[in-house]
């Protein structure tokens, strides 16, 4: 048991993030413990992504708007900008969808359209811009606080939405509520600790992803990971708009 954990952890940085995690051939990494415990440690990826990202700001503040740009290129770069790709097949799909040809086709093509990559450049821009203000204002907790709660926002979406994705329901089925409440009550905890405003924050994100995911389903008629992936980057934007302003 414990080592299915374990297993779920570096499952989780592993898919993630750009961490170099390996594992060994013997690993079954389709067992229902390592694929719940890889989503219970979702929230801490994003944590310690964030978390990277003030560490350097902390050096590079001298830098001023300079030294915030890079702390908060590296925040989606150690991502893999995975989330990031996800705007742009969405958006892709979105459009297709508007000209009556098959969204769920488009969005699974490996490459991307004119409007897909415009919409991840014009995200990208605004989600940098939003970190950037944060840092370069003091807003450290906040930003931390942020990561962690657009990724409990996908939790709470992978109990309430089914999925058109094998791999995802997969995810959604191994998930079961004991999860769920324990990832709730731990990062909830932890963040109430560091930040007042925290629940305040983790409301919104909460109803935010909620009216964005089903406003895409609404649209393409089916939720898979690209449209978590885009909720997230929606939320996460978002809050850093409404911490701004």
């Amino acid at each position: 048991m414990l080592k299915n954990i374990y297993l779920g952890l570096k499952f989780s940085f592993s898919y993630f993030s750009i961490f170099p995690i390996n594992f060994k051939k013997s690993d079954d990494l389709s067992s229902e413990t390592i694929l719940a415990s890889m989503l219970l440690f979702f929230p801490l990826v994003g944590l310690t992504l964030g978390i990277g990202s003030v560490v350097l700001f902390s050096y590079l503040e001298y830098l001023e708007w300079y030294g915030a740009l890079f702390s908060a290129l590296l925040y989606m770069i150690l991502y893999g900008f995975i989330h990031t790709e996800a705007i742009a097949d969405v958006a892709d799909a979105l459009y297709a969808s508007h000209s009556g040809k098959d969204a769920y086709k488009i969005i699974k093509e490996p490459t991307i359209g004119a409007m897909g990559l415009l919409y991840a450049i014009a995200l990208v821009i605004l989600k940098v811009a939003g970190i950037l203000f944060l840092f370069t204002h003091g807003f450290l907790l906040e930003f931390l606080s942020i990561v962690v709660v657009s990724r409990l926002s996908l939790l709470l979406l992978f109990k309430l939405h089914t999925f058109r994705s094998s791999f995802a329901t997969q995810l959604k089925n191994a998930f079961t509520l004991p999860y769920v409440a324990v990832a709730f009550a731990i990062f909830t905890l932890l963040g109430i600790v560091f930040l007042s405003q925290f629940i305040l924050l983790l409301v919104a994100g909460l109803l935010l992803s909620l009216l964005i995911s089903y406003s895409i389903k609404a649209k393409l008629g089916f939720v898979n990971g690209d449209v978590l992936g885009a909720t997230l980057e929606g939320v996460e934007i978002l809050l850093l708009l409404g911490v701004a302003l």
